[in-house]
Formats: structure tokens, sequence, C-alpha cells
């Protein structure tokens, strides 16, 4: 049996870390870049360490950018009434997508205690100072429709209640335990017309 060079078998293991890919996924990238061009395998590279390099976390609402604040936050033609409560940020970008034009606050994932995450790992409290401004008038809560998600959104819903501010949830045009990031645009337009009041 033939055995695979150790600078192959050591980029399968680093594929296999990330999210979503198994050892065959792994090994197919591995060969794809190992028979690709130079110059590919490089930008590949060279991308990734901008990434790392390049985007800092937005210390307004948490989001992944490029400058502290982000363009959403600086974007005077937002709503700055409005701000929506994701998990992460892809959830920022299905948003996005369903052109929604408020603001957001990027959580970084939910209450687990499963997982040992509790309200004090996330990016919860954060969001109590922009509210204490008086500019905002609405909270849409849009956690994930599952368990933790729920949990979270009860828990954001307690902490902002003192506060007089209107809390809604996001509809449920999205599955029980799906995931924002997988829904269509119509699906996220929808429920977030058909929010309700916490």
């Amino acid at each position: 049996m033939a055995t695979i060079p150790r600078v192959v078998r050591e980029l399968i293991e680093a594929f296999e870390r990330l999210p979503g890919i198994g050892p065959k996924s792994a090994q197919r990238l591995t060969y794809y870049l190992l028979h690709a061009p130079k110059e590919e395998a490089e930008k590949l590279a060279v991308s990734a360490m901008a990434l790392k390099e390049n985007t800092v976390l937005c210390q307004t609402c948490f989001n992944i950018s490029e400058s502290d604040p982000c363009e959403i936050d600086t974007d005077s033609g937002r709503d700055k009434s409005l701000i929506a409560v994701v998990e992460d940020p892809l959830d920022v970008l299905a948003l996005e997508k369903a052109n929604f034009k408020g603001l957001y606050h990027v959580l970084h994932g939910v209450i687990s205690p499963l997982d040992n995450i509790g309200p004090e790992e996330l990016y919860i409290r954060q969001i109590l100072p922009r509210l204490k401004t008086g500019e905002v008038s609405e909270i849409i809560i849009a956690t994930n429709p599952t368990m933790e998600g729920e949990a979270t959104a009860m828990y954001i819903e307690r902490l902002i209640k003192p506060l007089g501010i209107k809390t809604t949830r996001i509809a449920r045009g999205l599955p029980v335990g799906g995931d924002l990031e997988y829904a269509d645009e119509t699906t996220l337009s929808r429920a977030l017309e058909g929010r309700k009041e916490y």
C-alpha cells in the first residue's frame, strides 16, 4: 500500500478541520490544488492570509469588516431605528440579500448549555449601549428557529424588555431547525414582513 506524502496528508488534515468538509472532500480539494497551476494555490494562500490580516470585528455591531465602524453602521441610508439581532456574520449576508435596510447586531453564536456557551460567551450585553441612545425603536430577533436560537431569543427579549423598546421575532417563514444562511431571499423577505411583537 502506497504511503501519502507528509505534505499532502497535512493539507488533507487541515481541510478536514474546516466545517462541512469530510475526509473525501478534503482529499478532493488537496489533489485539486496539487494539480492546479501554482498561481492558483498561491492566490488561495495569499487570500487566506489577507483574510486574517485585513479584517476586524466592528465594535458597534460585531460584524466582520475591513473597518471599524463597519460600512453598514456608517451608511446614512440605513434605518437606524431598526436593529436585527443575528447569530453570525453569514446571517447578515442572508438578510442583506433580502434587502433588509436596518442595522445589525451579531452575537457570534447562541446560548447552548450543552456546549458550555452562556450569555457571557456571546456579544449579547454589548447591544445595550446602542439602545440607550433613544434612536432605536425596534429590535428584530432573527436567531435561527432551533432550541438554542429560541432560548437566546427569550434571553435577549427579557434583557431588552425593561428598556421599553419594541421587540419582535422574525416570523416562522423559515423551517424549524433551519439556518438563515441557507434560506432563499423570498423566504427571508416574508419572514421579515411577518414578524410579530415578542
